[in-house]
């Protein structure tokens, strides 16, 4: 089960210093996409062997320049319901503000572990401004300085102290978890309503703590699957609803807890940047994919070239990564519902399918034997050997060369379109490494 840390405190206190000092320990999850501006809000840290997820508030802030207060307060209360713990930041150097004292009594009253965290202490004389935070009613401050780093592995031992102990949940292994996942509004819970239909006794809830996801066992029809919640089974929050942030820190949850995402689009409104968002965290989380457009009883224009068009903008907007199944659906009328979960299963399948060794190198010699890797400054890149490597999270391949440093990311892909050519491996991402032989 995933922890979730939030860092929140006001503008300049340096949230996303402390961001990327928490998670560039590991700098492969957090990577610098183009196009994806709230990209960096979200990445891994892990310290002696812990792992938790962190998020920044800060990038959520609509329009830096007059901060809405209302919108940070907003969303404090929200990372306050959905985090397991929140580090607040604060500034050594300008002492306590109103607005801290403002943020610390919501705080307060959050029935979760709060860290204080006065930032910006970068040498010793800061730390007499240490003791002006204790009328904060918070504890005891962590003085750090976030960007020398200074002091942070204290803040991370005593994070990793307070996370809560993990709790074993009863879902069995081995059977698959669906994720469905999507904005506010586009018809989660009335697709989770759809499959659980009217016969809810069929199916058990497995609920944690309320921060933890539920899960649904879905057991008829030759299915058998648990659906990973986001949706409308907990209490509506007393957030306003359409607050982006509130839809993202929702579904950080459930990808991390499931195998397969179903990302919801709603066919009346197209591709938003907010669908991106939850595209990006279901990449970097290595999910299976079924993309359902959702609402397709509501479009006029159902013909063939409408279809295509509408699977083509989904497509180039999630490039490069395009081997995914799309279904037309609508949860009201229950249009394709069916195809949906098996759909479901069957990425699921694809994603834990095994190729033989010897089939992978009869297929793959011949075509890269046809168009090897382009030479450089001279040298012949020649792989000799390819493999699938066992018990990996999604299909793992390696390839196995003799100067691995040369080959370049657009050989990579050509590899894994080869690969996904002559396999059925849709809807999964896959990885392909080059290594020394």
């Amino acid at each position: 089960m995933g922890n979730l840390v939030a860092i929140v405190g006001r503008p300049n206190v340096g949230k996303s210093t402390l961001f990327n000092r928490l998670t560039n320990s590991r700098q492969a999850i957090v990577s610098d996409e183009a196009g994806t501006t709230r990209d960096r809000q979200y990445g891994k840290c892990e310290w002696c062997g812990h792992e938790f997820s962190v998020v920044d508030t800060g990038g959520w802030v609509v329009n830096s320049d007059d901060i809405f207060e209302e919108e940070i307060r907003k969303q404090v209360l929200i990372a306050t319901e959905e985090a397991d713990i929140v580090l607040f930041l604060c500034d050594i150097k300008n002492g306590v503000t109103d607005w801290d004292m403002d943020v610390a009594q919501i705080l307060r009253r959050a029935k979760l572990p709060v860290i204080l965290v006065a930032n910006k202490a970068d040498d010793g004389r800061d730390l007499y401004g240490q003791y002006d935070f204790y009328r904060l009613g918070l504890g005891d401050p962590y003085c750090i300085s976030a960007a020398t780093g200074s002091g942070t592995g204290d803040l991370l031992d005593k994070v990793v102290e307070t996370l809560p102990q993990k709790k074993n949940d009863d879902t069995e292994d081995g059977i698959p978890r669906f994720a469905v996942v999507g904005r506010p509004n586009v018809g989660k819970s009335s697709l989770i309503n759809a499959f659980i239909g009217e016969e809810r006794h069929i199916v058990t809830d497995i609920a944690g703590t309320t921060r933890d996801s539920i899960y649904t066992r879905y057991d008829k029809f030759g299915f058998d699957f648990y659906l990973v919640d986001t949706a409308g089974i907990r209490r509506k929050n007393k957030v306003t609803e359409d607050l982006e942030f509130y839809s993202v820190m929702r579904s950080i949850r459930a990808i991390e807890n499931s195998d397969v995402c179903i990302l919801m689009i709603d066919a009346t409104r197209g591709i938003e940047a907010q669908d991106m968002n939850i595209f990006q965290l279901i990449q970097k989380n290595n999910k299976s994919l079924v993309v359902v457009v959702n609402k397709w009883d509501l479009v006029e224009d159902k013909s063939q070239i409408a279809i295509s068009t509408f699977e083509n903008a989904i497509r180039q907007r999630m490039a490069p990564f395009v081997d995914f199944p799309i279904i037309f659906a609508s949860a009201l009328t229950k249009q394709r519902i069916f195809k949906v979960l098996e759909t479901a299963k069957q990425v699921y399948l694809n994603r834990k399918s095994r190729i033989g060794t010897t089939k992978l190198n009869e297929v793959m010699l011949p075509i890269i034997e046809a168009t090897p890797p382009p030479s450089i400054k001279g040298k012949y890149i020649k792989i000799k050997y390819i493999s699938q490597v066992p018990d990996t999270q999604i299909p793992t391949f390696v390839f196995y060369a003799n100067l691995p440093q040369y080959v370049k990311e657009a050989y990579r892909r050509f590899l894994e379109n080869k690969i996904r050519e002559n396999w059925t491996l849709t809807g999964t991402p896959i990885n392909v490494f080059i290594r020394q032989k």
